[in-house]
């Protein structure tokens, strides 16, 4: 008994530091990689919601039905700038970008009025939008000569983003399994040195609640403050990114940081906990020449 009480004393501190810093490691491996999911997410939507959709109307189009088109588009919740282009509009934005010899051939302007606007990313598929067309075109009969948007753009961006969202979603999926093994080592590894101390506590009476208690209690701590660790070096690192490249805080999306945020302490904490217990558990159901 003096033996092991001797052991004990020597090797039943827990390497909680190393421990701490360890599970931190994996847990700031795995928000980086998240971070990046959210960035390819908001990447696309950025590229979708740029993509500029144009309603031509009819020359003879009077002014209150283009009003009332206007007010109809504007009011449908998943469009963004709703913008009425006229025929001085339209020649100005012609001329900015083209040369402006059309004006020795022809006396009229050539270019038809049109409802510009653009879709949230969630609608910006080739489908929806056809949809829209229709809607539009049997609400107002007549009016619409021509619905009109990059098809071809929005099929390759909506490919590249599904694509793109499969790939970082397997990463993740496996990613999540190394952290879960990583720090369930790296927990083991750590109660390990403290095998002794849980054997002598229970050779001398105590339950199997009582030993695991506080030890599940220290798990629960140092699974917070390794998530924290961990959040502070993924925010430290995001912040370096963008003050390198500027164009990346475009792309933040603070709800999404926070809810991956959240899923860092949540793991953090559980998996610490869990692994904690069972191997205060294995170790109580060791046999004491086991240990050695």
């Amino acid at each position: 008994m003096s033996q092991v009480g001797k052991v004990s004393g020597k090797r039943g501190k827990p390497g909680y530091t190393g421990a701490i810093i360890g599970v931190a490691l994996v847990l700031f491996l795995f928000g980086i990689v998240g971070w990046f999911f959210l960035n390819l997410r908001k990447t696309g939507d950025y590229f979708k919601e740029n993509i500029q959709v144009h309603a031509w109307l009819n020359r003879d189009a009077s002014k209150k039905q283009i009003d009332s088109l206007h007010k109809y588009i504007s009011a449908i919740p998943y469009a963004n700038r709703v913008e009425y282009v006229d025929k001085a509009k339209a020649i100005a934005r012609w001329n900015a970008d083209n040369d402006t010899t059309w004006k020795q051939f022809l006396n009229n302007n050539p270019l038809p009025e049109s409802i510009d606007f653009y879709v949230k990313a969630n609608y910006v598929e080739k489908d929806s939008l056809n949809r829209l067309a229709t809607s539009l075109q049997e609400n107002f009969p007549g009016l619409i000569s021509e619905f009109q948007f990059p098809s071809e753009t929005v099929a390759k961006v909506s490919s590249y983003v599904k694509t793109g969202a499969l790939i970082f979603l397997i990463a993740a999926i496996l990613l999540t399994i190394l952290v879960v093994f990583s720090i369930d080592n790296t927990i083991r590894l750590a109660m390990y040195s403290n095998r002794f101390l849980i054997k002598t506590m229970q050779m001398v009476g105590a339950t199997r609640w009582f030993i695991a208690k506080p030890m599940d209690q220290r798990a629960i701590i140092n699974g917070f403050i390794a998530s924290l660790i961990a959040i502070l070096a993924i925010y430290g690192m995001i912040t370096l990114i963008e003050g390198f490249l500027p164009d990346f805080k475009m792309l933040r999306d603070i709800p999404g940081m926070m809810i991956l945020f959240g899923i860092i302490i949540v793991l953090g904490v559980l998996i610490t906990l869990a692994s904690t217990h069972m191997a205060v558990i294995k170790y109580l159901k060791m046999k004491l020449d086991d240990l050695y």
